[in-house]
């Protein structure tokens, strides 16, 4: 069975610059895939490649085994949702919601009827009589992801649809775009360059960086396993050391203080000095000077800490524990010829 999109050495530049360079990916049905990476990395530049906003220099772009490099974006089976939601003030949300319909010239009763299914979907049920303007930003995107679920693509294309939520409408708002899109199971591809956003939400992970794909995989092989040195620095924190000529991460929530007088058997252990303090909430975040060389940050929970015990940590002497099992080696040739 042939994926729901393939590219196959995908290009596009703009000038002298490369946005996208010789991208292979295959996504299957009913993913959740995310594009993942900074700004300018390409991600985005992708997507618009393949809803057909752009047209590629080189490659090919194939939906449900058809090449479409060349077919405009009206005629893909695919519908995109954007940070701006792009709703039109003066219709209500029903008729927003059935505009793609009236476009394609869909009978009044099945439009008003797929149109009230669509707002089910994303828990708007009731809202249809009212105007974007009278909706929360959270509804507005709802509203925005019912339009294009409507018209039944083949595949989603969401270019930082939460952007422009605060972060806690915005959490919330992550987990329900995962329920919805295992509810009506088309496959989703979505853009981002928040990367707890693509490890809560997606079945896999294509990390980008200046037109091209470091790595891709399921969130917890991207997290745990980087495989050089952008993808551990971008995705999430993550500690480099050198030693013995050998160079690994590991994550901060995989380090220990080890208490004075505490049996270190098991874990690879270095003394340091704790050089700043972030106090979180939840959590203390520690930076600490190793005493052969480098840096480690250290999150702590704070079970029975308040502010004021974790700025004391300042300037005090540790000792650092970790199991070798949670580090991963990164080969110095992956990183300089990759």
């Amino acid at each position: 069975m042939a994926p729901d999109i393939r590219l196959a050495g995908l290009a596009k530049s703009y000038g002298a610059v490369e946005a996208v360079r010789d991208v292979d990916l295959e996504i299957a049905a009913g993913e959740f895939f995310t594009m993942l990476g900074p700004s300018g990395s390409g991600k985005t530049t992708t997507l618009r490649l393949i809803a057909g906003f752009e047209r590629p220099d080189a490659g090919r772009i194939e939906l449900q085994g058809n090449d479409v490099s060349d077919v405009p974006p009206y005629s893909r089976n695919v519908n995109t949702v954007f940070q701006d939601y792009a709703l039109f003030p003066h219709m209500s949300v029903r008729e927003n919601v059935e505009y793609g319909l009236r476009v394609k010239r869909v009978a009044k009763d099945e439009r008003r009827k797929r149109a009230e299914e669509s707002l089910d979907m994303v828990r708007l049920s009731g809202y249809g009589d009212r105007k974007p303007g009278q909706l929360s930003g959270g509804q507005r995107q709802r509203v925005a992801l019912a339009r294009a679920i409507v018209n039944r693509p083949a595949v989603l294309l969401l270019d930082e649809p939460l952007g422009a939520l605060d972060l806690k409408l915005r959490q919330q708002m992550q987990v329900e775009l995962k329920q919805i899109q295992g509810e009506v199971g088309i496959t989703f591809v979505y853009v981002t360059h928040d990367q707890e956003e693509a490890l809560t939400m997606s079945d896999r992970i294509a990390v980008f960086n200046e037109g091209r794909i470091e790595q891709l995989g399921a969130p917890n092989d991207v997290y745990e396993k980087p495989a050089n040195l952008f993808v551990a620095g971008f995705v999430g924190v993550s500690n480099v050391l050198e030693r013995d000529g050998k160079r690994f991460t590991v994550r901060p929530e995989k380090i220990r203080i080890l208490g004075e007088g505490e049996a270190s058997d098991g874990y690879r252990v270095e003394d340091g000095t704790v050089s700043d303090v972030s106090y979180a909430g939840m959590i203390t975040r520690l930076r600490v000077e190793l005493d052969a060389g480098g840096e480690l940050q250290v999150v702590r929970q704070n079970l029975e800490t308040t502010s004021q015990d974790a700025l004391e940590e300042q300037g005090r002497k540790v000792r650092l524990g970790w199991r070798d099992v949670h580090t991963y080696a990164i080969e110095k040739e992956k990183e300089e010829g990759s």
